[in-house]
């Protein structure tokens, strides 16, 4: 069986419930919040450490506050990660299944090694939540950020063994024909692919913190020297970042195959232009971070959102080698599933809206103030998860009774 035969005989045989361009329209913009979240999360953890490292009175309240994020950050990928993998197993099912199962062993203990990593980054934060004077607590910020790192290696090679399908047969087959069962070896490593994705940690941690010097600037209790000493390192951070990020997705290129021409694929050409763009702007807001925190923090996004679309790109390139394309996946549209989903995925942005506009104004009042929030906007939330869940339990039991599986 030849390898085109083999991807497309794994499909799955229902086929798609709805048309293919919009699950990967997903998937693109799922992965650009998740990414940016990890970022976020990666380049916090190390930043941490290096302001208590440092020992001066403004790092080390820097550090103390980074901890939060770092839980609350951790939390938001995590839950953001599953749209993009469910996306994945929908329309590349082939290709995942089968790095899946080639790497089983790692792509396991991946699950327990992000676990591992959540609980050192709460341990850093606990250990430095309550001192006034946050001392030079990080051995567990060191361990939280060498977990992340692993993960960060684990998914690298479980999304590049899904981009080489023609090696999949001499990976779990010797050359003296002795196949193996075990699951626990590395495949595909690109140190270049790899730094690409790593190196805009800072980048991003350095707009969050022009961003967070911005946030609360307005804030009397707050010290504006602190404040200054953040959003000046942020913009200085995140202009560096983005020019060594830049400088590994050069490297990056010059490892995809040359047959793919990719250095003229608009996406790249975009993404590319984006970035550097993204980056002159940063440097121009190193004297003025809080003024630019906002514009700059877009720019990030749109950046990264780019770069995830080139990525894809790339995907159904390396894809095609194989003879697949998800547009010629069949489908078969389940309109009442696809409804219910979109009308889901509303819903939570509606019911979110409560708690992160609480949030948001929480933060802008003194400490030990309460923030004035229209109450109507969380009974309307609370109102709009009911009747979800009214609208879902009924359609159960009526489809039960159609089927008559209830009785």
């Amino acid at each position: 069986m030849d390898l085109a035969t083999y991807v497309n005989a794994m499909r799955d045989p229902a086929g798609l419930p709805f048309y293919p361009s919009i699950f990967q329209f997903l998937l693109v913009l799922t992965f650009a919040l998740h990414i940016t979240m990890v970022n976020l999360v990666v380049g916090s953890t190390f930043v941490a450490i290096w302001e208590t490292w440092k020992r001066n009175e403004y790092g080390l309240r820097l550090s103390k506050a980074l901890g939060r994020v770092i839980t609350v950050g951790m939390s938001i990928a995590i839950v953001l990660g599953v749209a993009p993998l469910l996306f994945v197993q929908v329309i590349y099912d082939p290709f995942w299944y089968t790095a899946t199962t080639l790497s089983a062993f790692w792509a396991l203990m991946f699950l327990v090694v992000i676990t591992l990593a959540f609980y050192a980054g709460y341990g850093f934060y606990l250990g430095n939540k309550k001192a006034e004077v946050m001392e030079a607590k990080t051995g567990w910020a060191w361990v939280a950020g060498g977990l992340l790192l692993l993960t960060a290696l684990f998914i690298h090679m479980l999304s590049m063994e899904q981009l080489m399908p023609q090696h999949w047969k001499e990976w779990i087959v010797s050359a003296q024909g002795t196949v193996s069962y075990a699951g626990g070896e590395f495949h595909g490593i690109e140190f270049g692919r790899l730094l690409h994705f790593l190196l805009p940690s800072f980048a991003v941690t350095g707009v969050f913190l022009m961003l967070y010097s911005s946030y609360f600037k307005d804030r009397e209790d707050y010290d504006q020297a602190y404040l200054k000493y953040v959003g000046e390192k942020g913009a200085w951070l995140a202009l560096w970042a983005s020019i060594l990020a830049i400088g590994a997705g050069f490297w990056w290129l010059g490892l995809i195959p040359s047959e793919f021409h990719f250095a003229r694929n608009p996406f790249f050409l975009i993404g590319a232009v984006v970035g550097v763009a993204t980056t002159a702007f940063i440097g121009s807001s190193v004297y003025k971070p809080q003024e630019k925190a906002i514009p700059a923090a877009i720019l990030m996004f749109v950046s990264i959102f780019i770069m995830c679309c080139a990525r894809e790109a790339l995907r159904m390139k390396h894809m095609s080698q194989a003879g697949y394309s998800i547009y010629n996946y069949p489908v078969n549209a389940d309109w009442p599933s696809t409804i219910l989903f979109f009308a889901t995925f509303v819903m939570g942005l509606f019911v979110l809206y409560f708690p992160a506009i609480a949030a948001y104004q929480a933060g802008k009042v003194k400490a030990g103030e309460v923030a004035i929030i229209d109450p109507s906007i969380g009974r309307k939330a609370v109102s709009a998860m009911i009747g979800w869940f009214v609208i879902v339990a009924g359609l159960g039991i009526v489809i039960s009774l159609k089927n008559g599986t209830l009785f």
